[in-house]
């Protein structure tokens, strides 16, 4: 199906063509973002980055303390203000190692109540709205069930039992091809790349298996468990070295989806994880630094990516190369040490922990966008 027509779906179950629907998600949330995101560019253009001092310890443990707002842990202390439960989800384990588990628990609680009230999105507005960027994410209810099992706060998870029973019915019958067990493939969702319109993404699919297996963890009502979702994932993305981005029928290389299953714990063998480090490698991902999402611009990406190119295409993203250090860690201790050390200093070169770099080890940047500053994934750079 041609990228201008891939199916996306929406809560009302409508599909609509990719380039319709994402006119239709121009609504006045995402244009304020938008302007705040330019006017952010215009001023580091003019004036740089904030800049933190000490080293870079210091300098990410103050970022994470100017990421926490009084209600919430926000993803950034720059231009993403809102809480987004996957940044968060990412960072939850750090975020409690480094003793923050009061204020964990405030950004959950706060959470679930709007999220009860207005249903389960990717974001929360400052205002307190609750968005999706920019459709349906399978990954939303799967972090947020993990971060409250890693919380272990009971009585959050009692309270709000009835509202996790909803939405994880409404993931099931609007997520999972029934027949298959996979996701469903003409149906766009967003995910860790939210501007890639993907056939039922590698990353997706472990997000539904993380899934079930964090309500099983938490016996929660749960429908996903009559599937193993390991042996569908392996025999539908597994070549024999290296996972597939999604099931378009590419073949090209991605660094998410050899990272995320091994992150996330869906799968464990060490084996199959040196296999896709090495692929990562001799596909120069973790060049000059951890990680690029491919080594090409993806084809088929929203609207987005007319105001950023190359957002989502082979420049490099630090979140995801904090996950890739994790798991390098496993195999290879002497090479995960040489990538913290690009890291640190990364970050004592600019004074701040910026969100994503071009190729050229550049801070990101267009015509209407200079990189975020201020993550709040500087916590998993403290943990590691």
């Amino acid at each position: 199906m041609p990228p201008n027509t891939l199916e996306v779906s929406t809560r009302s179950g409508v599909q609509i063509s990719s380039g319709a629907f994402f006119l239709k998600m121009l609504n006045l949330t995402h244009l304020s973002e938008a302007s705040r995101i330019f006017n952010r560019s215009r001023y580091v253009k003019k004036h740089g980055v904030k800049r933190y001092k000490g080293n870079a310890k210091n300098i990410c443990k103050q970022i994470v303390n100017d990421c926490w707002n009084g209600r919430y842990f926000q993803v950034s202390s720059g231009h993403f203000c809102e809480f987004y439960i996957r940044d968060f989800g990412w960072c939850v384990d750090s975020l409690l190692k480094l003793g923050y588990k009061e204020k964990v628990r405030k950004t959950l609680s706060y959470a679930l109540y709007i999220y009860s009230n207005q249903g389960l999105k990717t974001t929360i507005t400052p205002k307190g709205k609750a968005v999706d960027t920019f459709t349906y994410a399978p990954d939303s209810l799967a972090f947020l069930i993990r971060s409250l099992r890693v919380l272990g706060d009971k009585n959050l998870i009692r309270k709000y039992k009835d509202f996790f029973k909803k939405e994880t019915e409404k993931y099931f019958d609007l997520v999972l091809d029934k027949e298959t067990g996979l996701v469903k493939k003409d149906k766009f969702f967003s995910s860790i790349k939210d501007e890639a319109l993907r056939k039922s993404s590698l990353y997706n699919n472990v997000m539904t298996a993380m899934l079930n297996n964090e309500l099983n963890k938490l016996r929660l009502w749960n429908p996903f468990k009559r599937y193993n979702f390991k042996k569908i994932i392996k025999t539908n993305f597994w070549t024999g070295d290296y996972f597939l981005d999604d099931l378009s029928g590419d073949k090209y290389i991605t660094g998410d989806a050899n990272v995320i299953p091994f992150w996330t714990e869906v799968f464990d063998d060490k084996r199959m994880l040196k296999l896709c480090i090495n692929k990562i490698q001799s596909e120069g991902l973790d060049k000059p630094f951890p990680l690029k999402y491919s080594k090409k611009i993806p084809k088929n990406l929203n609207f987005v990516n007319w105001f950023v190119p190359n957002y989502e295409g082979n420049s490099i993203w630090m979140h995801i190369g904090l996950m890739y250090i994790k798991v390098v860690k496993e195999i290879y201790k002497d090479k995960a040490k040489g990538y913290l050390k690009k890291y640190t200093n990364l970050i004592e070169k600019y004074g701040n922990f910026l969100e994503i770099f071009n190729p050229d080890e550049t801070p990101f940047k267009s015509k209407f966008y200079y990189a975020d500053e201020g993550m709040l994934w500087a916590a998993n750079y403290l943990c590691l």
